[in-house]
């Protein structure tokens, strides 16, 4: 063999060695034209996201009618009696869900026939506030959960693309990933050289801020994707040992031994059980529904903590605790617990306001990706040589 064949079959090893792999190709090709692709819902998905983390401090801070004067006693009144002194200022109001926020809070009440929210006094039933239901936070809600499009249609897109950004981070760690765990490769991993260029801060920004917020992107999107799919929350649930749900529901829990003759005396009477016996957290804190005409139970949600709660369904006519209630929290099974979960999970609320901030600047960090990720393909757009 010639010194000049050897030569050449050595380049074209070295050039075959050096070519990343068709499944590498196909990473690098769906991180960026996939995710170009997908940046403008992403971005509009992720913004909203950071408002709603604190949708209920920003809605409390603006109402200067939120806070109530707590009188001498402190009790407030029974769902009946706040029904009919609300109802005596505002006649013909069809009222039958009543929201407790707690001590020296409004209670909330969302007519059946009103496009608005009340709101009064827990302790004297007067009229606080009426509000448009469809306020600034619903507007962004929307955005969050549909893009504005109409629902059939949004929720599907959302979820969709919920899937490719789940994708696209998975393939952006393994664009992060260093060649060598050595002490020069991890520092340009994990810390931005803010006295760099634009070009490398940019760069940093993209992959360093992305891979610190990946563990909170991963739970916001698998949450969302439970939320998004029927089948994928089927498959979770399954993996987390839930049973079948039966049709057939019972009595697990007998009422009292006098149950008032009237549906209001009974939603009162619920009322004083669930926020002195049944609830275990912030008591005071109750969603409670006078039924409808044709319901065979009352509803009631309690254990309102860290964005999760306990729904509870009572029997209309002997106030037995049925089977279709939630359990207590200490009691859940894995799978009952991340029902009740996977909203606090994809908001940020299951650890209070340290977790909210945590999921607010992540959810940021995710909103900027597609933006400094397109303007790192479009700086090397610029460089590449014009061909001749």
């Amino acid at each position: 063999m010639t010194m000049e064949k050897t030569i050449g079959l050595k380049e074209k090893k070295r050039t075959a060695r050096s070519r990343p792999s068709w499944l590498r190709r196909f990473n690098d090709w769906f991180h960026l034209w996939i995710g170009i692709a997908a940046g403008i819902p992403v971005i509009i998905i992720c913004l909203t996201g950071c408002l709603l983390v604190f949708e209920p401090e920003i809605t409390a801070m603006s109402r200067s009618w939120w806070n109530v004067e707590i009188p001498a006693g402190g009790q407030p009144l029974p769902p009946s009696a706040l029904r009919e002194k609300v109802v005596a200022q505002l006649p013909g109001m069809q009222i039958r869900r009543l929201w407790y926020y707690g001590e020296g809070k409004a209670v909330k009440i969302t007519p059946d026939n009103s496009n608005s929210l009340l709101f009064a006094n827990p302790y004297t039933g007067k009229l606080l506030a009426m509000q448009d239901h469809e306020d600034v936070f619903h507007f962004i809600e929307e955005g969050h959960t549909n893009l504005w499009l109409p629902r059939e249609i949004g929720h599907q897109v959302v979820s969709w693309v919920t899937a490719v950004f789940l994708i696209l981070t998975i393939t952006g760690i393994v664009l992060w990933w260093p060649k060598k765990w050595n002490a020069r490769e991890m520092k340009q991993a994990l810390t931005i050289q803010w006295k760099a260029k634009f070009k490398r801060v940019n760069y940093d920004l993209h992959n360093v801020l992305g891979f610190y917020s990946l563990l909170i992107a991963l739970i916001m999107t698998l949450t969302g994707l439970i939320m998004g799919f029927q089948f994928v929350n089927k498959t979770v649930m399954q993996m987390l040992g839930a049973k079948p749900r039966s049709k057939e529901i019972s009595a697990i829990q007998p009422g009292p031994e006098a149950v008032p003759a009237t549906i209001e005396g009974r939603v009162d009477m619920i009322f004083k059980l669930v926020t002195t016996e049944m609830g275990e957290y912030n008591r005071d804190q109750i969603s409670i529904h006078f039924p409808k005409d044709d319901a065979k139970s009352i509803y009631a949600c309690t254990d309102m903590h860290h964005g999760s709660w306990r729904e509870l369904n009572f029997d209309r006519n002997t106030l037995a605790l049925l089977s279709s209630s939630q359990t207590k929290v200490a009691e859940d099974t894995p799978a009952g617990w991340m029902r009740r979960s996977n909203y606090a999970l994809h908001v940020g609320a299951i650890g209070g306001t340290l977790t909210k901030w945590v999921y607010f600047f992540a959810s940021f960090i995710c909103a900027t990706l597609p933006v400094t990720g397109f303007i790192v393909w479009f700086g090397k757009q610029r460089k590449k040589p014009s061909r001749k």
